[in-house]
């Protein structure tokens, strides 16, 4: 069992959402575009283009940054450090009086950034256990995780 208490910043949360977007079909096609935009204008000379590349390229991570900052000062579950369990059973998550209990099979899948460990408990909604945080119980961490859930789902770097 490892007990770990966890609490969200907004470049923890930023983290969180530039992996998640950057790693959907319309973050890849968006970037991908944008690329291509600014590629045509050097290769046409034409300038706006590359001004419309830079926006494209630009606008998600900027528009992130700050859905970031503003989702960590007004959601009041980001205010206070989050206390998790995790064990043979699942993940229990808890603040204050509220918990929350979720087994390893309905996990969708775990992943990892230079920054953070996310768990992902549903399709969109993840649980980050950022790495400065973690300390020397990182690696038990990902061994609770790789252990618990079929390695398809699991994509952590150590």
């Amino acid at each position: 069992m490892l007990k770990l208490t966890i609490k969200i910043e907004a470049g923890d949360l930023y983290d969180y959402m530039l992996m998640h977007s950057y790693n959907s079909p319309a973050g890849i096609l968006g970037s991908a575009f944008g690329a291509v935009l600014i590629l045509f204008a050097f290769a046409s000379e034409q300038w706006m283009f590359l001004i419309l590349g830079a926006v494209m390229l630009l606008y998600l991570p900027w528009t992130l940054f700050i859905k970031s900052r503003r989702q960590i000062l007004s959601n009041p579950s980001f205010q206070a450090p989050l206390q998790y369990t995790l064990d043979e059973e699942g993940l229990t998550i808890s603040q204050g009086s509220e918990e929350a209990q979720m087994a390893w099979e309905d996990m969708h899948k775990a992943v990892s950034t230079g920054r953070s460990i996310i768990l992902y408990t549903s399709r969109i909604n993840a649980t980050i256990f950022p790495r400065h945080q973690l300390g020397d119980q990182k690696m038990a961490v990902i061994e609770m995780i790789s252990t618990h859930m079929p390695p398809a789902k699991v994509k952590i770097r150590a």
